[in-house]
C-alpha cells in the first residue's frame, strides 16, 4: 500500500527560526532513500506505510534529543496499487487544466 505523507515537525523551544532543526530531518529523509519533497510548510514523503513511518519517527527521534517541545502535523493519502504519486498528482491536475502550473520542483 503505498502512503503519500506529508508532515511538519517543529521544535517550540527554540526560537523564531527553526531552520537548522528542519534541515536535520531533511537529512534524515534524503537519507532514507525514499522519493520527497521539500515544501515551504512541509515535506511530502512517498513509500510503503513502514517506511514512510520509520523516517517520521527517525526525525522525532532526532529533534527529540535535544529540544523539549516539538509540535507535529501528519496529512496522509493511503492507496492500494499507486506509485509516483509526488508527481503524478500534480500532473493529473496540470492535464485537466491544459498547461503547466507553477510549482516549486521545476
Amino acid at each position: 500500500m503505498s502512503v503519500l505523507l506529508e508532515f511538519s515537525m517543529t521544535p517550540l523551544d527554540k526560537g523564531e527560526s527553526v531552520s537548522t532543526y528542519v534541515a536535520r530531518s531533511l537529512d534524515i529523509i534524503d537519507g532514507s532513500g525514499l522519493p520527497y519533497q521539500l515544501g515551504p510548510m512541509g515535506t511530502s514523503v512517498e513509500g510503503e506505510w513502514d517506511e514512510v513511518m520509520a523516517v517520521v519517527k527517525k526525525c522525532y527521534e532526532r529533534m527529540n534529543a535535544d529540544c523539549n517541545r516539538i509540535t507535529l502535523s501528519l496529512k496522509a493519502d493511503i492507496r492500494k496499487n499507486a506509485q509516483n504519486r509526488l508527481t503524478e498528482k500534480i500532473a493529473s491536475v496540470e492535464k485537466k487544466l491544459g498547461r503547466s502550473i507553477n510549482h516549486s520542483n521545476r
